[in-house]
C-alpha cells in the first residue's frame, strides 16, 4: 500500500469512527481499537487500557446522552489522525468535580477540543483527548 492509500484508508476510518462515536455506538467503537489501547482524556484527568475503555466511554454516554462530535479540522497522515472538534450535549445529570457539584440545568453546552489517534495495523491504538474543560465547567456553573 502506498502513502496516498494509507491516508484515504485512514481518512475513511476516522469517519467510520467519529460516527460511531455521534451515534454513540460503543461496540463499532471499541471494535476499532486495538486490545492494549489506551484512551486518555487528558484534560480531566481520566485514562482507561485494554478491555476497561468500553466502561470508561459507555459511562461518558451516561453523563451525556445525547453527546454529539462536528469535527472542525482533520489532519491525516500514514498511522496518525489528529482533529479538532467542537462537542455539544445537554447538561441533563449532575455533574461532579470534586468537591463541586452541578445539578442538570437542561441547557445545551458546547466546548472544543483535539484528538491525537495513532494507529496501528488498522486499528486505534491510542486516544489523547485535550479539551475546554473551563468552558464546560463554566456553562454548566461550576466556575464564574
Amino acid at each position: 500500500m502506498n502513502e496516498r492509500d494509507g491516508v484515504d484508508a485512514l481518512t475513511e476510518a476516522i469517519g467510520r469512527y467519529n460516527d460511531a462515536w455521534n451515534s454513540q455506538d460503543v461496540d463499532a467503537i471499541v471494535a476499532m481499537h486495538a486490545p492494549d489501547m489506551v484512551f486518555a482524556n487528558h484534560t480531566a484527568g481520566e485514562s482507561a487500557t485494554g478491555a476497561d475503555v468500553r466502561t470508561h466511554i459507555a459511562a461518558i454516554f451516561e453523563s451525556w446522552p445525547d453527546l454529539r462530535f462536528e469535527t472542525r479540522r482533520l489532519y491525516v497522515r500514514e498511522g496518525l489522525v489528529v482533529q479538532e472538534w467542537t462537542a455539544t450535549a445537554t447538561h441533563t445529570k449532575t455533574m461532579r468535580r470534586g468537591d463541586l457539584e452541578a445539578a442538570p440545568s437542561g441547557h445545551t453546552v458546547s466546548w472544543d477540543g483535539i484528538d491525537s489517534i495513532p494507529f496501528e495495523d488498522g486499528l486505534i491504538k491510542r486516544k489523547d483527548v485535550y479539551s475546554d474543560s473551563v468552558s464546560i465547567l463554566r456553562q454548566v456553573g461550576l466556575l464564574d
